[in-house]
Formats: structure tokens, sequence, C-alpha cells
């Protein structure tokens, strides 16, 4: 494949990409092969993205310039944009590094339009599998290659609404989901609605924001050994089974999916406050959302569990990489493993302590991707916040931290995602059969992968 067409077949692949930090160079062609990863870092690194930096990426960006003294950074703010870098790299304006989210590296190393890190972590001394998580690593390999450095993983677990719970008779336990019939039945007791319209969820399993998490949980995958979609595998057929039983028992999906949107989830309403869920599904940072209303609501909160009962998450987050063509890939190397370093997340660690000090907030700790920066920012930072039920929530997610598993790396790793959002909503609503529904998604993933990796 030539390169004008990797570059548009990768802006019509990846074409919404959230993003959170990124950093930008000129362009020359550097390879792999033409880096000196050993080097000093000097020269000018031009860092594009680092969107509305808050005091934990302030405080990281701060000290990875201290350490980087003989490096001049210049930040651009504006939000990452596939479209706009694959432009840039076309015309030879190549950042020198970006941050995406993480299920999109692999598309872009597909095409050879960044660059691999291994040589990059062996210079500045880090080993992948000891730094991260290794299910945070294997979201970024691909081809036997690491090719970004990542950041932030915040696993998914059910947070219950206990004043619900309690006058319902339902204990936590109940919340199992391995034990669909007592799941079911736990979501009977607690479930209202008034002329077939809820006004309360016995549990919001959020069917399409963490479709992945059913699907995978209940035993089935996204993709093979090789990155390629497997959406249409038998075993994924479970997952979907479990969110119709669930959606079903509470009015139909598009029941729950109109009731759940209505949802002031980010405001003094929430659906916690208001009492609109007894459970939901929720990843890690939601807790710091409901801290301002610790008083006005009870809760706790239980790990997913997967097909066999045990603890179950899987890996979200974002990454840097280093662009074909980056100007100064040296000190884009040095300044991504020192933003990712302990001693920056501890940096971090502190701002946000004296963050919550100052606002009189909770601190449910830092999820940072790594094990050692989240182990020694909890022993320092993370102290009793005088409600029982915030302490336990804290603490499961700290639990169920260990038990992560990778989406899966893939050069069609957004169409796979957006496929299968198709297929839980068509068979949730009835439209398809979840095979029917699997296989058309798998047909529009697979044009996709192919795409991505011809030639």
């Amino acid at each position: 494949m030539n390169r004008t067409r990797s570059l548009l077949a990768v802006a019509g692949a990846v074409s919404a990409l959230a993003v959170l930090t990124a950093c930008g160079g000129g362009g020359s062609n550097t390879s792999s092969d033409d880096v000196d990863y050993s080097a000093t870092p000097s020269g000018e690194l031009k860092a594009w993205g680092f969107e509305n930096a808050d005091d934990v990426g302030q405080s990281r960006l701060d000290f990875a310039a201290e350490q980087l003294g003989d490096v001049d950074i210049t930040l651009d703010a504006t939000a990452f944009d596939a479209q706009k870098l694959t432009t840039r790299i076309a015309s030879g304006d190549v950042p020198d590094v970006v941050q995406m989210d993480r299920r999109y590296v692999t598309t872009y190393a597909a095409q050879g339009l960044i660059l691999p890190l291994d040589a990059c972590f062996e210079a500045q001394d880090v080993t992948p599998s000891e730094r991260w998580y290794q299910n945070v690593v294997d979201d970024v390999t691909y081809d036997d290659k690491v090719w970004a450095v990542p950041q932030f993983y915040q696993p998914p677990a059910i947070l219950l609404n206990m004043r619900a719970l309690n006058a319902a008779g339902v204990s936590p336990e109940q919340f199992d989901t391995s034990d669909m019939d007592g799941l079911l039945t736990a979501i009977g007791a607690l479930y209202q609605e008034s002329g077939g319209v809820p006004t309360r969820l016995g549990f919001d399993p959020v069917a399409t924001g963490q479709g992945g998490l059913w699907i995978l949980g209940m035993g089935g995958r996204l993709t093979d050994d090789d990155g390629a979609p497997t959406l249409d595998d038998p075993s994924n057929v479970a997952g979907i089974e479990a969110l119709k039983r669930i959606t079903d028992a509470q009015g139909g999906f598009a029941a729950v999916k109109s009731f759940s949107d209505s949802f002031d989830t980010f405001g003094d309403n929430n659906q916690f406050v208001a009492d609109q869920v007894a459970a939901q599904v929720n990843a890690q940072w939601y807790p710091n959302v409901l801290s301002p209303y610790k008083d006005q609501i009870d809760i706790q909160a239980v790990p997913f569990r997967n097909a066999d009962g045990q603890p179950f998450s899987v890996a979200s987050g974002t990454a840097f990489v280093i662009p074909a063509g980056a100007k100064n890939p040296a000190a884009a190397c040095a300044w991504m493993t020192q933003l990712t370093s302990t001693d920056a997340w501890m940096a971090a660690g502190a701002a946000r302590a004296d963050t919550l000090k100052s606002n009189g907030g909770i601190n449910t700790g830092l999820f940072t991707g790594s094990p050692e920066a989240d182990q020694a920012i909890r022993d320092q930072y993370v102290v009793p916040t005088g409600s029982a039920g915030f302490d336990q929530v804290i603490a499961t997610y700290y639990d169920v931290v260990g038990y992560g598993a990778s989406f899966g790396s893939s050069p069609a790793g957004q169409e796979i995602q957006t496929e299968l959002n198709n297929a839980i909503t068509a068979a949730l609503l009835g439209d398809k059969e979840p095979e029917e529904a699997l296989a058309d998604a798998q047909a529009a993933a697979q044009r996709a992968y192919d795409s991505a990796t011809a030639g």
C-alpha cells in the first residue's frame, strides 16, 4: 500500500478518537532504525494536545520538564483529531508524540505510521510488563512489538444504591453477574415503573457503553491472536443474551436506554441521588463524580464477575505514540517514559491530594496503569473518607484492577467497538437474532480490518 493510501485508510478508519494528551513536532522520514534512543534528550519537542490538563496532568508535565532540562517543550493544547494527524503526516508537519485511546494504536501501527517502542524502552531501562499491568501492555502490542506508552486503567465494577437495596431486602451478593437467575430475581425486586415506563432500574448494565465487558466477561472474544475481528464467534452470543435478559426484565432495551439517557449523570440530581438506579456498571472514575453527594447517597460496590464467577475487568485508557517522521523521537521517548514514571505519578498524587484538601473532596486514588504507582499513591494518599460506603467502593476498585483483560489489539479497533455496539443494539431491540447481528457486525469489521492491513 502506498503512503497516500495508508493515510486515507487511517483517516477513514480512525475518524473520532477520544483523547486527552498529545505532542507534535515536524517531519522527516524517521524510522525506528534511525533513532538513537539512548542519546541525551535535547532540542525542541512540540506537544500537541494535553487539552484542559487538570492537576494530575499539569503536575506530570511539570515533573517531566524538570527531568528534561535541555528540551524545549512547546504545548499545543488543541484536541487531537485523527484527520488532522494524517494530514500533518502527509504534509511533513509530523508531531513528535501523540496521545490517543489505546484501542486505536494498532490501526496506526498496522499502517506503519507510528514507531515501535521496544528500543525506546530498552534505552530508558523500562520493562513494559513490570511498569504496567500486562493487560494494559497487551492493548498496545501488535506483531510482537509494543507501539505505545500507556497510561491510566480505570476498571469497571458495579455500584450499588444501598438505600434501594436495603428497602427491598436485597443483598449486595445478589448482584452476581455469573448467576443470571439470581441476578434477575434481585432486579425484579428493585425495578420500578409507572405506566410501563421505568422510574428506577434494578440494574443498569450500560449495554452499549460497557458492551465489551459483557462479551468478554461471559466468555467471548473480539479478536484473534493476529488482531482480526472475531465478532461472529459463537462464544459472543452469551454476553448479548445476558444483556437481553436484563433489559427485557425492565421494560426492554428501548425503555431502559431512553430512561438512562435522561439521567443527570454529572449533576446534582444524578441517578444515585434521585434513586433512579439500584445498581449500575461504572468505571473507577465515576465515584469521583459522586463524592460531593456522599451525604445524600449510600453506596457500595461489587465486582463484575465472569461466567466462572471470578472478578473481571477490562483495560481502557490512553497512550502516547511517536509518529513515523517525528523530528525528535529520542526526546519524545524520554518525555513519554518520564510522564509515566512512578515519580511523576507520585507528583500527581500529591497535587491531587492538595486539590482535594482545599475543596474537601474524597480521594478515590489514581488508577495509572502501573501497579507500582497505584499502590504507592494508595499507601500515601488514600485515607478513610468518613463514609464506610465510599471506603468500601474505593477498596473494591483496587481489588478488581488486578483482574483485567485486554479488549484485544487490532488494526480495526474502532470499527470492532462500533460494530459490536451496533450488534448489541439490534439484538436487544429484537431487530435481529444475536447470531445474525454478530455476523453482520463481523462482515463490517472484517472489511475495515482488510483495508487497514492491505498491502
